[in-house]
């Protein structure tokens, strides 16, 4: 029978470790499956003296990267690596994969990936099949998923129960705490009935996935204080287990919600790490974005909270509409949103179980250490080092400043995996002290030439990413670009077990190295190379025709491949993998200069694209695209660059816009929106303007702050009691903006309002 596993972990059964994997198979059934197994590490064979002859000590045919031979420690009970490890690296001693998660050493060895075959004897419980001692080997089966939504609406203050609504496919419910019956809602007289009630329905339906928005913090966490005041059990998960809550008080870290046989998949943050861009992540935005749907309360803040009072007072029915909306929303932007499906494809590539498939150095440790196994390794454990570390970045050229037509864009594809592939950077392949025949990077880092694991997982990935593309399956190509981009920074981090700051620089190394390369012999052309941004080049081209420019984006795409073959074969006698591709032409292209300076600005640009006859304006790093500049700054750049791009008139906009801001024409525009960092206590030496109005906060709902400038200073949205200070948005947001610009016509916004200069002057021939 296929399944597929949602939850993986571990039980001591009279002192025997059993490994427990919860999941759902391909009839539909909930299943489990109880396999004894033995928790172990490694230590070098020469060590072996040192071990306690106590302890149970296999002999193995594996090495470390260096070649020394090491022998398994096996225990009988997962808590008893740490206090083992701690003694032995007290005298010194080496320990390997001796951090790994019991649950996750035992997908690692067996090499399972999500999918799995299970064979064996099964029997009935609270779970449909429950499997002692299975055959389990992997299968590349794509799970159906049972999914329940959830939302709860409570007080302002968050301390009284209205209403738990639910939603699936197969059932929509709400428990309203109230006396008054409903076709609508389940009545329950209590909260601790309603709460009694709800844990029933999600027993009855037994779902793999809980989601909701912003569910931990907020539903679950309340649901879960609840139970505590009222002594009983929050029993959400298999088998009426109790869940288990990390909480977070501050808004920087992330709560965390253990369901037992179940996995907790919080839509807000799904939504938050994929390739959807929101302006914000409130449910209405994202519902409007992803559905084109909206709440039925659009209201925030103690406006919504006026509307939920009253409903909950006058209008119950209306309350449980509103809450099954929300729970109906979240599902939907998980599904349509296809952040579950992308969720479902990281999870079969590396392993992970669906909640943390975000975790990129767990992914590349579960990627890794299976290939590791194959070739005989061990690998180090994790030391878990915090200290700061400076690995070379990617190189970025300064910019040659002005606006262009036909710039040509180029792009290295997948520069930095390309790289560990060409020259076969890998952890197991690094050597200390190189040889005649190492290959040897620009910081000098030497690799042997035997074909490392890096490579080969990269290789693999790339031809699964082929495939996908032929299949025409967007979602999965994107779980693997995803996957292959975080390897370097899972490399580069001190919190790997792989870290070593020579690998990580020979990277980064190598792609400077390249990319300069790059810029050079496209210059031996006789093209003109404007900016360079770690894996682009941004070059003009000899024509002002878009399809002649196309051509030469083609041309130069084809030769500085052939260039880069050779070149990579003729110094280092390997076969290039680096592919660089033309990726599009600006047909117009702004690159502002530095502030206050005659530099070019770096990673912040503009254009004009045109696609099948469509114009597209393309945004990088400007005000446009961030997230901290108002809604008036867009809206005045992306016209401003607008009319530039067409070559028309701007003195009559700018004034105008100026006018209007004025006038107050545009203040619902000019809110700023910024996110607190850490809690407010914590600014003590600079006290920045969100700060200060979130200090007039009587309570934090969220770290996005929403405030404008006024003639007193910065205010809340919610309480603002003062004019708004029209001269601050015009200084400090549009006319920065407009001056990037006029700098290239030699003037300025002050020159235009004093009609210093003449209106025609921005005609363009």
């Amino acid at each position: 029978m296929k399944g597929f596993i949602i939850y993986p972990t571990y039980k001591i059964i009279n002192n025997v470790s059993y490994i427990c994997l919860f999941g759902r198979l391909e009839n539909g059934q909930s299943f489990l499956t109880l396999t004894e197994y033995k928790p172990y590490f490694f230590i070098k064979e020469s060590d072996t003296e040192y071990l306690n002859k106590n302890i149970t000590q296999e002999p193995t045919e594996l090495t470390t990267f260096r070649g020394e031979p090491v022998i398994k420690v096996v225990v009988d009970i997962p808590s008893d690596i740490p206090r083992l490890r701690e003694k032995l690296e007290s005298k010194s001693i080496e320990c390997y994969e001796a951090d790994i998660r019991f649950a996750y050493r035992y997908l690692i060895d067996h090499k399972l990936q999500g999918g799995i075959d299970i064979e064996g004897d099964y029997e009935s419980d609270e779970i449909d099949r429950v499997y002692r001692n299975p055959d389990i080997v992997s299968s590349n089966y794509y799970p159906v998923l049972k999914t329940v939504s959830i939302d709860i609406e409570t007080n302002k203050e968050h301390n009284e129960l209205y209403c738990i609504g639910m939603y699936s496919e197969e059932v929509d419910k709400v428990f309203m705490v109230t006396k008054t019956e409903s076709k609508n809602y389940i009545a329950c007289k209590t909260e601790e009935e309603a709460i009694e009630k709800f844990m029933g329905a999600i027993q009855e339906l037994d779902p793999d996935i809980i989601t909701g928005w912003n569910l931990i913090d907020f539903d679950l966490k309340f649901i879960y204080e609840k139970c505590k005041i009222y002594k009983t059990a929050c029993n959400l998960g298999r088998g009426n287990s109790p869940i288990k809550l990390t909480l977070k008080e501050s808004f920087f870290m992330d709560s965390k919600a253990d369901v037992p046989g179940r996995v907790v998949l919080d839509a807000f943050n799904l939504a938050k790490v994929s390739f959807i861009k929101l302006p914000d992540y409130k449910l209405d935005t994202a519902a409007q974005v992803i559905l084109g749907k909206r709440k039925l309360i659009t209201n925030t803040g103690k406006e919504k909270y006026k509307e939920i009072n009253l409903l909950y007072k006058e209008d119950q029915d209306k309350l449980a509409e509103y809450n099954l909306q929300d729970c109906k929303l979240a599902y939907e932007i998980l599904y349509k949103g296809k952040l579950l499906d992308l969720t479902i494809q990281r999870s079969l590539l590396t392993g992970m179980p669906l909640d943390r498939v975000s975790s990129s150095i767990a992914s590349l440790d579960s990627v890794y250490l299976k290939k590791a196994r194959e070739r005989k390794l061990v690998c180090p454990s994790s030391k878990f080092s915090r200290k700061e570390v400076q690995i070379m970045g990617g190189y970025v050229m300064d910019s040659k400043p002005g606006i262009y037509d036909y710039v040509l864009v180029l792009d290295f594809k997948s520069l930095y995996p390309s790289i560990m592939r060409t020259f076969n950077i890998d952890p197991a392949s690094y050597e200390e002290k190189g040889k005649k025949s190492s290959i040897r990077s620009p910081n000098g880092a030497y690799f042997k030439r035997e074909k490392g694991i890096m490579p080969e997982i990269i290789q693999e990935l790339w031809a699964h990413r082929e495939k996908a593309r032929i299949e025409k399956n967007e979602l999965a190509r994107y779980a693997i670009k995803i996957l292959m981009n975080s390897f370097f920074g899972s490399l580069a981090s001190p919190l790997s077990r792989f870290f070593n700051m020579d690998i990580g620089n020979a990277i980064t190394h190598f792609g400077q190295h390249i990319v300069k390369l790059a810029a050079k012999e496209i210059e031996k052309k006789e093209y003109t190379v404007i900016y360079q941004d770690t894996d682009s080049c941004f070059v003009l081209a000899k024509t002002d025709l878009l399809e002649e420019a196309e051509k030469e984006g083609k041309e130069l795409q084809t030769q500085l491949n052939l260039f880069f073959k050779e070149y990579v074969k003729q110094e280092y006698q390997l076969e290039s993998f680096l592919e660089i591709e033309y990726e599009k032409c600006f047909v117009r292209f702004l690159m502002p200069k530095l502030r206050h300076g005659e530099k070019g600005a770096k990673k912040r640009y503009a254009g004009l694209l045109v696609k099948e006859g469509k114009e597209e304006l393309s945004f990088t790093g400007i005000e446009v695209v961030r997230g901290d500049w108002t809604k008036a700054a867009k809206e005045f750049q992306h016209e401003l660059l607008n009319l530039i791009f067409h070559k028309k008139e701007i003195t009559p906009f700018i004034k105008k816009y100026i006018e209007d801001i004025k006038k107050g024409k545009k203040d619902a525009l000019l809110v700023y929106r910024k996110s607190i960092r850490k809690n407010l206590a914590g600014y003590i030496k600079t006290t920045p303007q969100h700060v200060r109005a979130a200090r007039q906060l009587k309570e934090l709902e969220t770290r996005l702050i929403e405030y404008v400038v006024t003639v007193e200073g910065p205010e809340p949205i919610q309480n603002q009691k003062h004019k708004i200070d029209y001269d601050h948005y015009i200084e400090k947001q549009i006319k920065p903006i407009a001056d990037s610009v006029l700098v290239f016509f030699n003037t300025s916004t002050q020159e235009i309002l004093s009609g210093n200069k003449q209106s025609n002057l921005f005609k363009f021939a």
